[in-house]
């Protein structure tokens, strides 16, 4: 019985976890421990000015990309709203 209920709960994390670190939050989690990281290792100034901006690039693209899914959906969704809206007056219901 209790073989059967960690097998569930393990089959029930993956999917769980997969979801978590694909999340924004995930992602905020992952930058601040490689911020962390590349803290502690020992280099010019120089080079972790440009560690910085290259990190804060790719952080930037990534948010770029979300907003753009997020776009996209919501216009999808507005297009739908819109057929919904103008469906209604277009068909002659039979009486």
């Amino acid at each position: 019985m209790w073989v059967l209920v960690v097998v569930l709960l393990v089959a029930l994390m993956i999917p769980i976890t997969a979801i978590l670190l694909d999340s924004p939050l995930g992602r905020s989690i992952a930058r601040r421990l490689e911020a962390q990281g590349d803290g502690g290792g020992a280099g010019s100034g120089g080079g972790a000015g440009v560690r910085q901006l290259e990190q804060r690039v790719e952080a930037l693209e990534t948010d770029l990309e979300d907003l753009n899914r997020s776009i996209a959906g919501m216009r999808e969704e507005l297009q739908f709203v819109q057929r919904l809206l103008e469906d209604p007056g277009k068909k002659k219901r039979p009486t």
